[in-house]
């Protein structure tokens, strides 16, 4: 399977932002790893075919929160894929072994998720494939994060500071997919739900969105095995009035993982996940407040 043909240029954007009419809610949902504008330079100088570049993308995650500035909150999505750019991390995560010389000595090149192939250019795909047939430079490593992670995390700061501005709390809902984890394949959970435990988010609001989705029937854990990656713990400051909560959904609700494409769960789930939402409308946040 090819990529999609709007995916094979890039937007001229790295990120779209959805406002409402008038935020009537002091949330603000954000899909990092829903991006499928693939440069071109990518597809073409991968070792892996364009559908092995797409096993990392939180497919179709936009899509599922859609509702979100319906019911009067901002929704803010990378239009650039994760593997390209990965905004779920420091932004100079840095593997050495990719690069063609040495790196600056302020990149951490040490950090657990570099080890594992994951920094902020990815070195593997989810699957765990090795994406480059070549050592880039680091000039290629900085031009996408100042290109990519920059504006992402200067948009995302400006809508946390301006909804804490305007309610004087922010809760922030990073939105993400996850594939089928063999050591939970007995009892596998619908949707995991990552405060850094319990650090990022207040317990009350985490324990509100857990009751919700149990109430609508999904099988919800806390933070296993995701408990929340750099947005959850960076901008998870409750001391300061702004929450952060990361929800992972199984991606067998609603896509089929091995074509990724839609499935016909998509439609229900996306119609919870805006009951979700409305319930969010609905609600008092004024406990979040320091």
């Amino acid at each position: 399977m090819d990529l999609p043909a709007q995916t094979l240029a890039r937007a001229t954007d790295p990120l779209v932002i959805t406002r409402p009419a008038r935020q009537t809610m002091p949330v603000v949902f954000a899909s990092p790893h829903s991006g499928q504008d693939y440069p071109a330079q990518l597809v073409a100088e991968a070792r892996l075919a364009p559908l092995a570049l797409r096993r990392s993308e939180d497919s179709f995650v936009d899509e599922l929160f859609a509702a979100a500035p319906a019911h009067g909150a901002p929704l803010i999505a990378a239009t650039f894929p994760r593997v390209w750019c990965d905004v779920n991390r420091e932004p100079w995560e840095l593997d050495p072994a990719m690069f063609d010389g040495p790196l600056p000595p302020w990149v951490n090149t040490s950090s657990p998720r570099v080890g594992a192939g994951l920094g902020t250019i990815p070195r593997i795909v989810a699957t765990g494939e090795t994406v480059y047939r070549r050592r880039l430079s680091f000039a290629e490593a900085e031009a996408r994060i100042r290109a990519c992670w920059e504006p992402y995390h200067a948009a995302l700061s400006e809508l946390i500071a301006e909804t804490r501005a305007r309610f004087g709390v922010c809760l922030l809902v990073d939105c993400h997919s996850m594939p089928a984890h063999p050591a939970q394949a007995a009892n596998p959970p619908d949707m995991v739900l990552g405060d850094a435990h319990g650090t990022a988010c207040a317990p009350r609001a985490t324990r509100m969105v857990e009751e919700i989705l149990t109430g609508l029937g999904y099988r919800v854990r806390r933070n296993d095995p995701y408990a929340g990656g750099y947005v959850t713990r960076h901008y998870g400051r409750p001391r300061e009035g702004t929450h952060a909560l990361q929800i992972e959904i199984a991606r067998a609700l609603y896509m089929d993982e091995t074509r990724i494409e839609r499935a016909p769960g998509l439609a229900p789930l996306a119609h919870d996940l805006t009951t979700l939402i409305d319930r969010l409308a609905r609600t008092d946040w004024s406990f979040l407040r320091p």
